[in-house]
């Protein structure tokens, strides 16, 4: 134990940090003078005077549980020739234990030491805001981000996730750990870990043990299936059988005990289900029957108020007319034998919401409905709609996201910017001026010739002869559009997430493209590890700390090796696509041989292949494409900046 002459409130004592680092005490030197001791893990706040005050103290601030407001402790340090030494002990013993603790409890804010002194009202906040944080610090990002057994357990949990994981640890570059590599693929995933967090910290509920509890008469003997957490949950739902247990245990083996329970009077009362005389009965069990179960717990409980509306004696007494529930039967108190199955349903319900603990409710928040809990339960229908505060993205030209250049332009919209629109108006005026015209009787137009449609022409034959100006409304022009428009549709479908939709399996998807399963898993595995060597290139990339630049090297070598992985898929679904196209010629000339039928066979019919591969591939390769040349460009600069640098000098 570290102690130390300091001075409190104007009184002299020794201040010292227990040996265990829990505690923090002040022993006054005057007997009258009563001692302070303050735990290390209520510390929110520890400060210093700086190195060049003639004064040298510290400043403890702490929290209570008890209290909202926050203390300040000043203790000035009286000896005259190690002042300073005595403060930087004390403060560095402090500064450890308030670490120990923090790591202990996890929940803690840092304490901070400034030298320059820092506001007490700053210190409150610190305090307050660290108490709001720490009902979410179970859910918080860096803890989810350290949680290496939640982490484990996803991977458990989601084999696809886990396949995803060790395939990108496997070709991971030298340069990066495996603690880099686990925070980076982590980082893109901290959803899915709190999510799990979630799941894992549900617990099941209790339920109706009574009605799950069914006997088997087995050989005229009753067999019974009951396991201990049954038991105990029996005796906690219903204190009557807890009882009875105990009254007759003793005399019966455990065995008849449950055996002659589940088959009697008092079984089926507990259950809300209707006494018959046929009901088989009980000398030592149906003595139980006239207990009241829920008038005991009634006088159990402690009722400040109950309201009028659901208290149906209060009613009967308090009516003013005297006529009491009488013209309304259905609301006269009655007893349990017309319908049992109410009062145990609404008791058993009441039971089981009894042992579930409030959501999003502090244990030592102050009851009763706050601000926000009101607001939401507001009837908003006459209310104005909210605005709507969503960032609207709106681009322009989407093709250029789906084709390899982005400087493209349609060619329908550079056929528009060559015409005048002087020449295109008087041409659409001189058509409509012929409507009226003397040659044309009959005062109509004939859209086709306008435009320059002729349906009985052919398209082979118009590329025969020499080649004409193509117009708009021709049948060329047409067959082009149909063309380009139904090109456009399957390349937006290979695109979207119909794919992997919950309706469609990996050889759905598979058969698709004409893949094989082996195949298009491999497709998929390259294509998820690149993914994720494209997140962790860009984040060391950007993040512009000339000490990574070896690592940013590395996962260019990465990316590139790649684009070799993606070529050997493609290699191997063109050996596959061979195959199946081999088998097919041999099928056709089967039939050929057999029916002596010609059968006309395009190889192109089969599906597949390396195109397949490379149409998929196309949106990936061009990112690591983007990616390398962007890394190249910043090379060849920084490069050419070294050497002027070196012929300057």
């Amino acid at each position: 134990m570290s102690e130390a002459s300091t001075s409190y409130k104007k009184q002299d004592g020794k201040l010292s940090v227990a040996k265990d680092g829990k505690t923090v005490s002040w022993k006054p030197a005057a007997p009258s003078t009563p001692p302070l001791t303050i735990a290390v893990s209520e510390i929110t706040n520890l400060q210093q005077t700086p190195e060049k005050s003639a004064k040298v103290s510290i400043k403890i601030v702490v929290q209570r549980p008890s209290t909202a407001a926050a203390e300040n402790h000043t203790f000035t340090f009286t000896s005259t020739t190690s002042a300073r030494t005595e403060q930087s002990t004390i403060t560095g013993l402090l500064r450890k234990a308030i670490e120990a603790a923090r790591a202990q409890n996890g929940n803690t804010p840092a304490p901070a030491d400034d030298g320059g002194g820092q506001s007490a009202a700053m210190a409150i906040a610190q305090a307050v805001s660290a108490g709001a944080r720490a009902e979410d610090s179970m859910f918080d990002d860096a803890r989810l981000m350290s949680n290496t057994e939640l982490q484990k357990s996803l991977l458990n949990a989601n084999p696809a996730l886990r396949q995803r994981f060790d395939q990108a640890l496997r070709e991971k570059p030298e340069t990066i750990t495996i603690s880099q590599f686990s925070t980076q693929f982590w980082a893109s995933r901290v959803h899915l870990l709190r999510a799990h967090a979630v799941e894992k910290s549900q617990s099941q509920g209790t339920y109706n043990v009574l009605s799950e509890v069914k006997p088997k008469n087995v050989d005229g003997t009753t067999r019974l299936n009951l396991s201990k957490e049954q038991i105990q949950l029996i005796f906690n739902q219903h204190p009557l059988v807890k009882r009875v247990y105990n009254e007759n245990v003793p005399q019966l083996s455990e065995m008849e005990f449950w055996s002659r329970f589940f088959v009697c009077r008092l079984f089926k009362k507990l259950k809300g289900e209707k006494i018959t005389e046929t009901d088989a009965t009980d000398p030592k069990l149906d003595r139980y029957l006239k207990f009241d179960e829920e008038a005991d717990r009634t006088r159990q409980l402690i009722m400040a108020h109950v309201p009028h509306f659901i208290d149906l004696e209060g009613n009967e007494q308090n009516h003013s007319q005297r006529l009491g529930n009488r013209p309304d039967w259905t609301m006269q108190p009655n007893s349990h034998e017309k319908v049992p199955i109410l009062r145990v349903l609404n008791s058993m319900s009441e039971k089981m919401l009894a042992d579930v603990t409030p959501n999003g409710v502090g244990p030592h928040a102050p009851s009763g409905m706050d601000e926000d809990t009101y607001k939401e339960l507001q009837l908003r229908d006459l209310q104005r709609h909210a605005d709507d505060n969503r960032v609207m993205l709106k681009i322009k030209d989407q093709g250029r996201f789906f084709s390899g250049q982005s400087g493209t332009v349609s060619s329908s919209a550079s056929l528009y910017t060559k015409h005048t629109p002087g020449q295109v108006l008087s041409k659409l005026q001189n058509d409509l001026e012929s409507i009226s015209n003397e040659q044309n009787p009959s005062g109509s137009l004939n859209l086709e010739s306008a435009i320059g449609v002729q349906e009985d022409s052919d398209s082979e034959e118009d590329n025969d002869g020499p080649k004409k100006k193509r117009r708009v409304g021709g049948k060329a022009s047409r067959n082009a559009a149909t063309t380009q428009i139904m090109g456009a549709i399957r390349q937006r479908h290979l695109y979207t997430d119909d794919c992997s939709t919950s309706n469609s399996t990996p050889a759905m998807q598979a058969s698709k493209f004409g893949l094989a399963s082996g195949v298009f898993d491999s497709l998929a595995m390259t294509h998820n590890t690149t993914v994720e060597f494209l997140h962790y290139f860009w984040t060391v990339f950007l993040s512009g700390d000339p000490d990574r630049a070896v690592e940013v090297q590395k996962l260019v070598e990465t990316l590139d090796k790649s684009l070799d992985r993606i070529a050997a898929v493609a290699g191997s679904a063109e050996k596959e696509r061979v195959v199946r196209v081999e088998k097919a010629k041999k099928q056709v000339e089967d039939y050929i041989q057999r029916t002596g039928k010609r059968r006309k066979f395009d190889t192109n019919s089969i599906k597949g292949g390396a195109k397949a591969v490379n149409n998929m591939t196309v949106p990936i390769v061009r990112a690591i494409k983007a990616a390398t040349d962007q890394y190249r460009r910043a090379y060849e600069t920084q490069m050419a900046q070294i050497a002027q640098l070196q012929t300057m000098q």
